[in-house]
């Protein structure tokens, strides 16, 4: 998944500028020997993956691999850039393997950026994939020889040494990115604009898309909806009311196996409220931007409405296979980053991970509510960003 357009010319990355961005997002607390574990197993983890490209591009299209090589590349570079900050090891000094800098506590290097790592014209870089089997064997074999080292050493190799190992492992990372002609430049912004979507600095929530729009065309800033199952000819069905007014059709499961799909609009009320984008929230409100052609038609027109019922459909399907995320605080990366794929060229694909992720749990909890109950009240907050349920009709405001 990229976050840019290859062909934008893209400022050079400084390494220990990336170095210090990349370690904010560490989801490790583990300190010492014990916290080397899961980065070194990352590491070999993200290089297998890398691994398996060469091999895979036999078959798929050099385009389709562009992209997967540019994420697995920046997926690696963090994993050693992490390895280098909890030796307190400058990302610069590894990519000079200079044994000086590594033995002190040194920064002598900072103006270095991964222009300088790969001396190549940017032209080069972005012509044709010619991935060399060797240059990815000759990277496997270093990064396991990291392991070995470390693993029979009780993980506790001194600092010179652990940095010559990950030196050579990034030589050859940046040995093999260049002959496969990916910039090491792009994938280092690209993985800092993934893990800040997902893991950022600060959680601030960006303004509502429809912020400027005639208030006749902006989503309800407070929604109060009433789910209520009903019986009609022996069929179960769900209404849905808000201030006494019907809203939608009324819902079944639409499948043979029962699994309260039924109930499922609380989800486009989780991603109005959350994320601020619901094509069919929109359309359930008649609050589309008619007076923006060009935005009625793309942002608020059936097929984003198709493609958010479709997102809500496959999540839910996810969710009842991990018992509707009851006690989860995260979700798979590969889940979101496909939520980002579909919604590409939409106002949903600018919200970041963790507000999809935020969207989704929150929207499954209150799921989970009323399947319990039955019945009862959603109440979404556009300015507030939250959802909630009551069993008890809440205080119109």
């Amino acid at each position: 998944m990229l976050y840019f357009d290859e062909k934008k010319r893209l400022k050079p990355l400084r390494l220990d500028h990336y170095q210090r961005r990349a370690i904010r997002s560490d989801q490790n607390k583990e300190k010492d020997a014990v916290g080397l574990r899961v980065p070194l197993l990352g590491l070999f983890g993200e290089t297998g993956s890398l691994l398996t490209l060469p091999k895979r591009k036999e078959r798929e299209t050099s385009t389709y691999y562009r992209v997967s090589y540019t994420e697995e590349f920046g997926d690696v570079l963090w994993y050693i850039s992490n390895l280098a900050s909890r030796h307190d090891l400058a990302l610069s000094a590894i990519a000079r393997v200079d044994e000086t800098l590594l033995a002190k506590k040194a920064r002598a290097l900072a103006t270095w950026s991964f222009r300088d790592v790969q001396k190549v014209p940017l032209q080069k870089l972005r012509g044709e994939l010619n991935a060399s089997e060797e240059d990815f064997l000759a990277l496997g074999a270093a990064v396991g020889r990291l392991l070995n080292h470390s693993a029979t050493q009780d993980w506790d190799l001194n600092r010179v040494e652990f940095g010559q190992h990950l030196a050579r492992v990034f030589q050859l990372v940046a040995r093999a990115a260049t002959n496969t002609g990916i910039d090491l430049n792009l994938c280092a912004h690209n993985n800092l604009a993934k893990i800040e979507s997902r893991w950022p600095a600060t959680y601030v929530y960006r303004a509502l898309f429809d912020a400027r729009d005639k208030p006749n065309e902006q989503l309800p800033r407070r929604i109060v909806m009433y789910f209520e199952e009903r019986k009609v000819r022996g069929k179960t069905y769900v209404f849905q009311t808000c201030r006494g007014i019907n809203i939608g059709d009324r819902l079944t499961d639409n499948r043979i196996e029962k699994d309260d799909y039924r109930f499922h609009d609380v989800f486009h009320l989780a991603y109005a409220s959350i994320l601020g984008w619901s094509p069919v929230i929109r359309a359930l409100f008649q609050v589309k931007r008619k007076s923006k052609p060009s935005v009625d038609e793309n942002q608020d027109g059936a097929r984003a409405i198709l493609i958010e019922e479709g997102i809500a459909t496959w999540i839910f399907t996810h969710g009842l296979a991990h018992h509707l995320f009851r006690g989860v605080q995260r979700l798979d990366y590969t889940l979101l980053k496909a939520i980002r794929q579909l919604t590409t060229g939409y106002d949903g694909w600018k919200c970041p991970l963790w507000q999809w992720q935020d969207a989704i749990l929150e929207g499954f909890r209150v799921f989970r509510e009323l399947k319990k109950h039955r019945r009862g009240w959603v109440i979404a907050d556009l300015e507030k960003r939250w959802i909630d349920f009551s069993v008890t009709e809440p205080r119109i405001k």
